[in-house]
């Protein structure tokens, strides 16, 4: 009998039921989405890091590494395995398309894995090919390459198609944001190889596997060699930095939005239970009658939240391995950042254990709900349930009460007498209001992002990289004959971390700086300048010390200002200043107008880079957003007609014997509805308010949280606040529309029966 009391209980109140099944099922598939996507994301990338043996550490000179450098280092205690290492962007000969170009002396670090044809040989000259950029660009085992680095050519045949953790975020530099694998891509090829091309063997870099602290591995290598270099740890290099990062994002969005979710369907559980014992309590004393103990009634109502959180977490896991796919998949968005062989999901230890809790806690909400309706007799109980007397408000003291009207004093009475009702009404409106403005405000935030970049920063066509070998005499010659800017950068120790030092020569205007205001500015040369996220570190006016890596100065100088940088952690400087330091420096980089077509081949030009190239990868970054921002948009507006549905629903029910007397004294059902309709404006406009601010304020947090490698300048454009606010409404309407209808079907005997 109880069971089937139970199927017609849910039926009767469907739309209340439904509405929390669906905010549970929501918030627990938010949570098991990015909490799945991150821990999957860890889990595969680490395991194909550990089978391609990335390295733990990279040392880097740039007259490159002697043999009795990499036996001295492999004899140091605590290392595991090293080997030199060569890594260049290299062009494709007859096109604009480039690779960067790996080989690793001894084949025990920084290896890669074999997809299709040949396994690795030390003998072999030829190439093994990322398999994303051979099938972006239809390059076949057995198809021929020709390299173009300074001047020589590197030309062998495709034996193998690949995947590397060194090249796990496939990009030319750190001002790509996105791999391209139609433009660039990444091969191996084998020492032999490299000293018949070169003549020599060359190695500029170290890449070592060892477990010990990097400090101590400085002091370790700089006792074994004598000489102090540049050491980065592997959460230093951009693919095991990119991984951590996305994974980091997930963690915190995982710890955000469905906090917000569940909340909104553990209060929609709380406010919905308490209606619906309250509706039933003329059932409950029926069945309290019919000789029913207690302890029977409680355990069946107990049994509706725990219906409803087992359907609710059932769609929520269903809904979170979704969320997961959309994200970690061959074909899904983080595909087209990483290149990682396997996909696979993997649930977090700790999701199982919040789940069972959500689902005792839902569960215990029912029992508390009911337990108070069970009090006293079935005499008591078979009473209908009677709201307790109210108290005049505050503003009802006030003079200008009389003099408002029925509907606006009847309104709120109503907003004051079932408050639980209209907080969560107004939880729901500032729900809404946050996931519009967080996530339009995001899309606004790196379009701005984007147009300081390609307008105001980024002022050339191409980008010319140098060899290691060039002469920065050749180089500013160079920089004439394109009439181009120039740049110089090397890793300095300031603050005890690694950071860049920019020397930058812009007398052509190709690359151009901003101030934290975002204002174009001109450096000077009396002083450095800090990236924002130094501007802690001094004062204008103070002056720092920092120590070129490779050298055993130390430079002290005065900070001039600072500038927003959009990319790297650096320290900015004229050449002039750095040449009245006594600075040295390596030019790596002109930037100019000419088209790479045009700029002949030299022998101190190791690459040609694009601008379009760079912008097309933010191109496909912002694709990716838009559907995160899309996603966000329609949660929200889900958010917003779940919660404002069952709430309206709720008070139509509370309230049908008042919308009856209103009827009997002669109002029509399009006034009543105004009135409906009016208290949720109401509710809308107090929502609205405070949504907008929380809304920024947690776009802030997730633009610190998940970009703060950017200094992102938060923006949001007016349309942003139009849209949130017009969709805010339009859902507040919509909802308000859809419940006033119902009073045209309010019996009025029936609903004005029952004992006062």
């Amino acid at each position: 009998m109880l069971v089937r009391k139970l199927f017609r209980t849910a039926w009767s109140y469907k739309a209340q039921f439904i509405s929390m099944i669906i905010m549970i099922a929501i918030g627990v598939g938010i949570f098991l989405g990015f909490n799945i996507e991150w821990k999957s994301l860890e889990q595969d990338a680490f395991t194909f890091l550990d089978d391609t043996n990335y390295a733990d550490f990279r040392i880097y000179s740039e007259t490159g590494f002697a043999e009795e450098d990499i036996k001295a280092i492999q004899d140091i205690d605590g290392v595991d395995a090293a080997t030199r290492y060569f890594n260049v962007n290299v062009g494709i000969k007859e096109t604009k398309k480039s690779v960067a170009l790996n080989i690793s002396e001894n084949y025990t670090v920084s290896t890669m894995m074999i997809m299709d044809g040949a396994d690795y040989d030390k003998d072999s000259e030829g190439i093994w090919l990322s398999d994303k950029f051979a099938n972006a660009n239809s390059i076949k085992i057995g198809d021929e390459l020709t390299f173009t680095y300074t001047g020589i050519e590197i030309t062998g045949e495709v034996v193998g198609l690949v995947k590397s953790g060194e090249n796990l975020i496939c990009v030319a530099d750190e001002n790509q944001l996105m791999p391209d694998y139609e433009a660039f891509g990444f091969a191996y090829i084998t020492p032999k190889t490299l000293k018949k091309t070169l003549g020599m063997a060359f190695y500029p870099q170290i890449n070592i596997i060892s477990d010990i602290d990097k400090a101590d591995l400085e002091e370790k290598i700089k006792d074994a060699t004598g000489t102090t270099f540049l050491v980065t740890a592997k959460n230093e290099h951009y693919s095991y930095a990119g991984v951590m990062s996305e994974a980091e994002e997930g963690k915190t969005m995982g710890s955000i939005l469905p906090v917000l979710f569940l909340a909104i369907a553990i209060l929609t559980m709380v406010t919905t239970m308490h209606r619906i014992s309250v509706n039933e309590k003329v059932q409950i004393g029926t069945l309290k009658a019919l000789g029913f103990r207690d302890r029977r009634i409680l355990m069946h109502y107990t049994s509706y939240g725990l219906m409803i959180g087992l359907v609710g977490l059932v769609l929520g896991v269903g809904l979170g391995y979704l969320v997961a796919s959309l994200i970690i998949s061959p074909t899904g968005m983080m595909s087209t950042y990483l290149d990682l062989p396997a996909w696979d999901l993997v649930m977090p230890g700790f999701c199982s254990p919040v789940m069972a809790v959500m689902l005792v806690f839902l569960t215990l909400i029912s029992f508390l709900s009911v337990k108070k309706m069970l009090k006293g007799t079935a005499a008591d109980a078979l009473r209908p349930y009677t709201p307790k007397a109210m108290k005049k408000s505050v503003i009802e003291k006030f003079p200008f009460w009389n003099k408002l009207p029925f509907g606006t004093k009847w309104n709120v009475r109503d907003i004051f007498r079932h408050k639980a009702r209209s907080a969560m009404t107004l939880v729901g409106v500032i729900g809404c209001t946050i996931l519009l403005v967080g996530g339009l405000g995001m899309k606004d935030t790196m379009e701005s992002f984007l147009d300081l970049l390609d307008n105001d920063i980024s002022n050339y066509t191409t980008k010319i990289v140098l060899s290691e070998s060039a002469a920065n005499e050749d180089a500013i010659a160079l920089a004439d004959d394109v009439n181009g800017d120039w740049q110089a950068s090397s890793g300095i120790s300031y603050e005890g971390k690694t950071i860049t030092l920019d020397i930058y020569c812009t007398d052509g205007g190709k690359i151009g700086f901003l101030t934290e205001e975002n204002e174009t500015m001109k450096l000077t040369d009396d002083g450095v300048y800090l990236c924002l996220r130094l501007k802690d570190a001094a004062k204008i006016g103070a002056t720092i010390e920092f120590s070129p890596y490779g050298s055993e100065e130390t430079y002290k100088v005065k900070v001039a200002g600072y500038t927003r940088s959009l990319v790297s952690e650096c320290i900015v400087m004229t050449d002039a200043y750095a040449d009245s330091l006594g600075i040295a420096y390596h030019i790596g980089s002109i930037y100019t107008d000419m088209e790479s077509e045009n700029i002949k081949n030299s022998a101190i030009i190791s690459g040609k880079q694009d601008k379009n190239m760079i912008m097309d990868s933010y191109d496909t970054f912002m694709e990716i957003m838009n559907v995160m921002i899309v996603v966000l948009v329609v949660a929200a507006v889900v958010l917003g007609i779940v919660v404002l549905y069952n709430l309206g629903v709720m008070s139509y029910v509370e309230r049908h014997r008042e919308l009856a007397t209103l009827k009997v004294l002669g109002f029509r059902d399009k006034a009543i509805g105004k009135l409906l309709i009016s208290q949720n404006v109401w509710l809308t406009v107090i929502g609205v308010l405070l949504g907008i601010p929380a809304g920024v304020g947690v776009l802030h947090v997730l633009v610190t949280a998940l970009v703060s490698e950017y200094e992102l300048s938060l923006t949001l454009g007016i349309m942003t606040y139009m849209v949130s606010i017009a969709l805010t409404f339009g859902v507040s309407l919509l909802v308000g529309l859809m419940v006033s209808r119902k009073n045209k079907k309010i019996d009025m005997v029936e609903a004005l029966k029952g004992a006062e």
